[in-house]
């Protein structure tokens, strides 16, 4: 593959995102790491920058304050939330991961990416009786009345999904 030395940042970050995603890490952290430094007061850059550098180069303290730092600069950016909670799960920190994906989808509760991440950490809801735990028998029986309430407002979308 031809190495890019020239392109507008922008096209440096979309690069690197795709390179990231087709697992050729060095490759994505090196557009990346352009985009970045051609403008590191870009949240953007800078989160994607920070991620990759915890995916390829294994640096948490450095991608997560990174990551941080490009929360802070935009808020209401979901993406960034759910960058920071990929770090946070690269280095095994499942609930502090979690804890950023809620806050992600507080600025964007329809934000799919964020949900497939929540889905695919499994996470549950709170136990209905929040002072005893979760495996006691009120809290288990509560909780199956609850899911034979909401069962029936949320549908299976085919009939492939009952079989």
């Amino acid at each position: 593959m031809e190495h890019q030395t020239d392109g507008t940042p922008e096209e440096h970050h979309r690069a690197g995102l795709a390179l990231l995603d087709r697992g050729q890490g060095e490759e994505a952290f090196d557009h990346l790491s352009r985009a970045y430094l051609a403008d590191p007061q870009n949240a953007r850059y800078r989160s994607s920058y920070a991620l990759a550098l915890a995916l390829v180069k294994g640096q948490f303290l450095g991608a997560a304050e990174l990551a941080r730092a490009a929360i802070r600069h935009e808020y209401h950016n979901p993406d960034l939330y759910l960058n920071l909670a990929r770090i946070y799960l690269t280095f095994e920190f499942r609930a502090e991961a979690v804890r950023f994906l809620r806050r992600g989808l507080m600025v964007d509760p329809q934000h799919e990416p964020i949900i497939e991440a929540l889905k695919g950490l499994g996470v549950r809801r709170r136990p209905p009786l929040r002072f005893l735990p979760r495996g006691h028998l009120l809290n288990r029986l509560i909780g199956r009345m609850q899911a034979r309430l909401v069962r029936p407002l949320n549908p299976p979308s085919s009939d492939a999904s009952r079989a």
